[in-house]
């Protein structure tokens, strides 16, 4: 090897698409349904007063604002790098998560503040309105959760725009027996408290969709790769004597990436072997922690003496 650091850079992207690019098609399809339920829960939540409804409507809105920002984001994803971003822009999709978990601590806000002032004046409701057009984007939840289920765990859009659905469901729900209690005994606070139980819903996955768009951008190991486990198993390579200066991280959903200084003994710089053990340790972190894209740098046994303090 000569004085320079070989380096090994293996990277294996599906079809240029991220998580979130290959369910694009899914998330057009819902919003087409989440937009057509927001406008019918308006047009429902005005001619029948409810605040319930038009805080699920908020809700919805926030949906539909989310999936369109999802859809955008994957689009500009799936753009190739440059010399000036060399990852593209898939962190444009960890962007939108951003702004879609904070619209809905906007949305939640809005409603803890009308349920309040529905409490103090209860104005009249009609339940049976309330109630049909709730019914309807009940059904049309279910709907939109059907299409989503199967791409919740690989994007974090996928799954904020699927939690969201499901607070819609939740919050479908709860209009619906605010609706039947109004309709039977006449109950108008019923209507504020359904609001209620949609700020419940909602103030949960914004924090648990900021917590984790807030993970990504803080560049904390992924979840589900553990670094001593891929230290050990790096340790495991025929010629590797040490593995320092080791990161893991996420540049967006579904696109993992690490990187590592890996020591190895005299004998395999001698033998010429440093590309059979670059291939071994790519398939190696490939095969058993689904690492395609890695960056190892390959130096002689004790050149970690050399480095910075701040490598571990």
């Amino acid at each position: 090897m000569s004085g320079r650091h070989d380096r090994a850079h293996h990277h294996a992207h599906a079809g240029g698409l991220t998580a979130t690019g290959r369910h694009r098609r899914r998330l057009a399809l819902v919003v087409a349904i989440t937009g057509t339920v927001f406008v019918g829960q308006v047009i429902g939540g005005l001619l029948s007063g409810s605040l319930a409804l038009l805080a699920d409507a908020g809700h919805m809105l926030a949906d539909s604002a989310g999936l369109v920002l999802a859809l955008v984001a994957s689009t500009l994803a799936a753009r190739p790098a440059t010399k000036r971003r060399t990852f593209g822009l898939q962190r444009a999709e960890v962007l939108a998560a951003l702004t879609n978990a904070l619209v809905l601590v906007v949305i939640a806000t809005s409603v803890l503040i009308g349920g309040i002032q529905r409490l103090q004046a209860s104005p009249e409701v009609h339940g049976e309105l309330m109630l049909g057009v709730a019914t309807v984007g009940l059904a049309a939840n279910l709907a939109g959760l059907a299409i989503l289920h199967r791409g919740r765990n690989e994007s974090l859009n996928l799954r904020g725009a699927y939690l969201e659905v499901l607070g819609d469901l939740l919050g479908s729900v709860a209009v619906i027996v605010a609706g039947v209690v109004i309709t039977l005994t006449g109950f108008m606070a019923a209507d504020a408290i359904a609001a209620f139980a949609i700020f419940v819903l909602i103030v949960p996955r914004a924090w648990s969709l900021l917590r984790d768009v807030v993970e990504v951008l803080l560049e904390a190991t992924p979840a589900g790769i553990d670094l001593d486990d891929v230290r050990a198993h790096l340790l495991g390579v025929p010629g590797v004597v040490d593995v320092h200066d080791l990161h893991a991280w996420t540049i967006t959903s579904g696109s993992p990436v690490l990187s590592a200084h890996v020591a190895v003994d005299a004998d395999c710089l001698a033998d010429g072997r440093t590309g059979a053990v670059l291939d071994e340790l790519s398939a190696c972190l490939d095969d058993h922690f689904d690492l395609s894209h890695c960056t190892l740098q390959l130096e002689p046994q004790g050149h970690r003496d050399h480095e910075r303090p701040v490598h571990a």
